[in-house]
């Protein structure tokens, strides 16, 4: 048997851009094991698996590191609408529903664009812990917490930039990741820079990262006293996401393109 498996470059507007992930559409849900060893065989960011649900156009939805299951994906649930919509799964013109770990989720198709609705995840500040500075080499000027992560704004979109964290130092924080982020202040058109940190998780670092986005729109909303901005996630392979803040979640906007389709052999479809 065989599986067919999409890798997509998700936040990208162009191929080898954005956050790539790849996504398995199946017939069922699959055995645990067997998603473990094909996101480990990816080694990407994110796996995505997508299984057909009751109902009209709703799909299980669960994403793996190479190490670990998480339980919220931005960019890997991106590619996964992505793959429906090219695919001929789902109509363009029809949302798509997906059930998760962290509820449920939906995508639809939004001039050029796939919006993503996401839980906001509100932020409180917190100590800064001991060495982080040091293993960022940066002074921090806040730290916070969404339960999940560790969010510390840096001085300035440059320190963002030149950041090379000792990843042992993050590895030991008692967080899913960190991100760390700055007011835009060369970049146009955007409104906040950041980049992400997930020793944790296996991922030392993440290109783009649609789930810190749902922290950062009310942590930069506030600050900036609006509920529409764009961030840039500046790593080496960079994109863009658009957020938008409404009554509790967080649209996510972004575009995705497709770069590698094949088949995994042995696989569950």
């Amino acid at each position: 048997m065989s599986t067919p498996i999409t890798v997509v470059d998700a936040f990208a507007d162009r191929p080898f851009s954005g956050n790539p992930a790849a996504v398995c559409v199946l017939n069922r849900a699959a055995d645990e094991a067997w998603m473990k060893l094909v996101a480990r065989e990816m080694n990407l960011s994110e796996t995505a698996f997508l299984y057909p649900l009751d109902g009209s156009h709703r799909y299980g939805l669960r994403w793996l590191t190479p190490s670990v299951e998480v339980d919220l994906c931005g960019h890997a649930t991106l590619a996964a609408a992505h793959v429906l919509w090219e695919g001929g799964h789902v109509p363009r013109e029809t949302s798509i529903r997906f059930e998760t770990r962290s509820g449920e989720l939906s995508a639809v198709f939004h001039r050029g664009e796939i919006e993503l609705d996401f839980p906001e995840l509100p932020v409180a500040e917190t100590q800064i812990p001991e060495g982080l500075a040091s293993a960022l080499g940066a002074e921090v000027v806040k730290a916070s917490t969404t339960g999940m992560d560790l969010l510390v704004e840096l001085e300035d979109e440059s320190t963002v930039r030149a950041v090379a964290p000792v990843m042992a130092v993050l590895e030991r924080l008692p967080y899913r990741g960190v991100i760390v982020t700055s007011a835009s202040t060369g970049t146009a058109p955007y409104d906040f820079v950041s980049r992400f940190f997930a020793p944790q998780s296996g991922v030392p670092e993440d290109p783009v990262t649609g789930s810190a986005h749902c922290a950062l729109a009310p942590y930069w909303g506030d600050r900036l006293g609006r509920s529409a901005m764009l961030g840039y996630q500046a790593s080496a392979r960079g994109g863009s996401v658009r957020v938008l803040r409404d009554r509790g979640r967080v649209k996510l906007g972004g575009r995705a393109i497709t770069v590698l389709r094949g088949e995994i052999h042995d696989g569950v479809a």
